[in-house]
This record gives structure tokens, sequence and C-alpha cells, in this order.
């Protein structure tokens, strides 16, 4: 018997009902065990069985319809901005003890730094008397409006695993963002929108990549859809040279028709997404660009803003979440980066180089807080601000030079929030007298996702996704609501 003969007899056993009965037998078993434990029971082709982002119920009644972050990737300093701490000037080029820096985690720090004293003026601001610096004079007069977590600290210190658990939760690729979860828990308020949209400036992807708004496990409807400010809103939105309205609408009709034949075969949850996602990038043909355009906006709205209508830019962006939640889009992320502050070269410090970066974030945030207060939006619409983790006390001097920059540090930061019945001119948690760790008040990252999801209407123990045998949530074991900031 040569080799080709014992191949086709082998392959013939292979395909026997023989070979069947007496191999697969207890594989049988296991799958009929699982059906009867509810594993793989396909979770997600219930969900997308009717129309996929149809509004959905909470758990209880929400306090936000929409939820506005605007995320600075690369981490901005506390100490320029929020913290203002009179004991680390007095500090200001004196080594470090030991003790402080023993058995830490740093991206880049070596040896014995030095302190580095904060670079920027701080005051105190309207009637809660909070602390900003001069690098956001415009923030200043509306820090009223917003709550401060001043003890925030996270699990990671290098930016992209600290981008993705700041989003997702996790630190590692694979898990469903905040917004994915949002939209996957309430639906979308308009039909000819996405449910969650992305907006990006400050020039290069960010660390984490387009995994911080991907969908994860999740049906690949609900992760974010990356709009640009420039040039076409969507790229490959438009029809190509000859194609028509008409003909594009027959051509997806036809397309769905064989989805929907594929979909009776396998039942798969993701050919339902595929139909969805056609659909609606149609129906995004006519109101992504009307909706994307700010040149109809009035001439103050341009001057409150900051805007260069055409250019891709933060305050451009600002005005188009103004707008998407507008026309009820429920998820809106604005990534700015420009934030990595180390201090490598002239002008990449917390000094210089982080006093431009707020320059071009300060105006049009305060006038998205006035905009967003002005039309009533604020009131259902939960903005929140910060970065994946802060920056340390001491000067990083990586190339010797010693640029005023400072390292990565995850043991305290500053975010904000405000809107959707968050308390106004508020304080919650503080630092020691350097800005090292937080002492009072301490809130984790899973603790802010715990909160967004509770603004929304969601337990966010309960608000869950079956995937491999197990189900899932945003905040893993973890996280609490913050209820002191909440009113």
């Amino acid at each position: 018997m040569n080799i080709w003969e014992e191949a086709f007899i082998r392959k013939a056993q292979y395909n026997s009902r023989r070979h069947f009965l007496k191999k697969c037998t207890s594989g049988l078993g296991a799958l009929a065990m699982g059906s009867l434990m509810g594993c793989g029971n396909n979770s997600g082709a219930k969900q997308v069985a009717g129309s996929i982002l149809d509004k959905k119920a909470s758990h209880f009644a929400p306090k936000a319809k929409s939820v506005i972050f605007l995320h600075m990737p690369g981490g901005p300093s506390h100490l320029e901005l929020f913290d203002f701490k009179p004991t680390l000037q007095k500090l200001n080029g004196q080594d470090t003890p030991k003790s402080l820096i023993e058995g830490k985690e740093f991206a880049f720090l070596k040896g014995t730094p030095k302190f580095l004293g904060p670079q920027a003026n701080f005051g105190q601001f309207g009637q809660s008397g909070a602390y900003v610096s001069d690098y956001m004079p415009e923030f200043s007069k509306v820090v009223d409006e917003v709550s401060f977590l001043k003890a925030m600290h996270t699990n990671e210190f290098n930016h992209a695993p600290a981008q993705l658990f700041m989003h997702t939760g996790s630190p590692r690729l694979g898990k469903p963002s905040i917004g994915a979860w949002s939209v996957y828990g309430l639906g979308s308020e308009n039909e000819d929108l996405p449910g969650y949209v992305v907006l990006t400036s400050g020039g290069g992807a960010i660390s984490a990549g387009k995994s911080a708004w991907g969908s994860g496990f999740l049906p690949t409807i609900y992760q974010g859809v990356q709009c640009r400010s420039e040039g076409d809103p969507v790229l490959f939105l438009s029809n190509p040279k000859s194609i028509d309205s008409h003909l594009r609408k027959k051509s997806i009709d036809a397309i769905n028709k064989i989805n929907e034949i594929e979909f009776k075969e396998s039942n798969d949850p993701e050919i339902l997404t595929r139909i969805s996602q056609y659909e609606l990038a149609f129906r995004m043909q006519t109101s992504v660009p009307e909706t994307m355009n700010i040149n109809d906006e009035p001439e103050y709205i341009h001057q409150m803003y900051g805007t260069n209508p055409g250019k891709a830019s933060f305050a451009n962006n600002c005005l188009l979440a103004r707008r998407l939640v507008e026309k009820g889009v429920r998820f809106v992320q604005l990534f700015d980066n420009r934030w990595d502050t180390h201090g490598v070269g002239a002008g990449n410090g917390v000094g210089e180089g982080m006093r431009r970066s707020c320059k071009t974030i300060d105006q049009p945030i305060a006038a998205l807080l006035r905009d967003l207060k002005q039309r009533g939006l604020l009131d259902d619409t939960l903005v929140v601000w910060g970065g994946e983790f802060g920056r340390t006390p001491m000067m990083e001097s990586r190339t010797g030079e010693g640029f005023d920059g400072r390292d990565h540090h995850l043991e305290a930061f500053t975010m904000w929030m405000a809107g959707a019945g968050v308390k106004k001119g508020h304080i919650h948690g503080a630092t020691d007298e350097i800005g090292y760790y937080g002492i009072e008040g301490r809130t984790h990252v899973h603790d802010l996702q715990a909160t967004i999801l509770e603004r929304l209407g969601f337990d966010h123990e309960k608000l869950t996704y079956e995937f491999q045998g197990r189900d899932f949530r945003l905040t893993d074991v973890h996280g609490k609501v913050i209820n002191e900031v909440l009113t």
C-alpha cells in the first residue's frame, strides 16, 4: 500500500458513521450539557433580532441621555492645572527621598530624581473656591459647573494599557469600550446617525489605537464611528462616480437579502450587525454631512468656541459634540492627542509645552459647557474630562537636559464631570502635600466607569454580556458609584 492509498483509506474512515459514533459521542454529550447549562446561548442573536439600535429601557430612570467624554491622551499634569501644591514649590530642585520611590514602578524615572515645583500660577475661582491655574483662564470662569475628582488613581502607568483601562475597563485588547456598552444598553435616539461617534485632534493616533472605541466581543454595530471635521466626515461614505442614491439603495437591499438568508442558516448575530451597518451607512450619506457641517452656525457661536470651519481642530470637535448630542447621539468621545509632557526637548514639558496645549482646549471647553447650558442640554448631558493617568511631582531628565518634564503617575490625578445631575462647584478627594498620593476620597477608574453608567440609568453590575461561557461587564468585578458627586 502506497502513501496515497493509505491517505484515501484514512479519509474514508474519518467520514464513516462508525467513526462518528465511536469517537464523537462524548463531544455530543458535552454539547448537550452546555445547552442545558445555558452556555453559548447566543445572547447576541437575541439582542439584535429586532432593529439593533432601537432605543432600549435602562435599569432605572437615567439622569443623562448622552455623554461627551473629553479625553486627553498622554496624561495632563494635575500639578499644573487643578491641584495646587505650595509645598512642592518649596521643594523644587531637591532630591526625592528614596522612601518615596522605592518599590514603585515608573516609565522613565531613574536614579534619584529631583522635585519639580508647579510651572503655573494658581488662583481660586467661583463660589466653590476651586484652584485653577493660569493655563486655563476661560475654564476658571465656568468652574462652578463641574465636580472635581482630585484623587483619581489607576492600575497602569504606560499609555496604551492605561488608555484601554480607562475606556474598556481592561488593560488588554478585546474588551468593549464604555461608549459601546452605553449604546448596547440604551440603543440610539436617532436612527440616522451612529449611536457612538469619535472625534480626534492633536495629530497622530493615540497609543491604544482604535481599540479605545472598539466594540470588543459586542456586535460591531456598537463600536465608535470615527468622524472628521476636515474633508469627508466619514471616509468612503460618499457614493462612487456614476453611482446614484437609487442604485446604491438597490444594491444594499440585494446584499441584505443574501445576508438574511445566511442568518437563517447560521444564526450568527454578526450577520444582523452587518445588515444594520449597511442600512445605517446608507442613511448616514444624508444625515452625517448635514450634522457635521458647522458653517450654518451663527457667527457668535464660532467666536465663542474659536472654531475654524473646514479645519481639523479641538474647537471644531467641541462644537460638533454639541451638535451631535443635540441630534440624539448617545456617546461622543473626543481624543486630543498632545499631552505627553516628558520634557524630552524644548517645548515638550509641563511649562511652555503644556501651556500651549491648554490654550488649544481652554476656550472650546468653556464654550461647550456654556453652550450646553444655554440650550438646556447640560441637564441631561454628562460631560467628562481627563487623561489616562497623572504626572509625577519629580522632574524627568531622560535626555539629561531637564526640560521641565514629568513622568507618568498612576497614584493620583484629577478628572472632572459636569451636567446630568452632577453636583456643581464640588470638590471630591484630595492628594498629599506634593500631589503624589490620594489621601481623601480616592476614586478608581472602575468607580468612574460605574458612575457614568449610573447617570445613564444602569446598575454597572447588571449591564452584562455573555461571552465564552460567562457574563462580562465593563467594570469586571470592581467599581463603586461615586455618590458623593451626585445629586
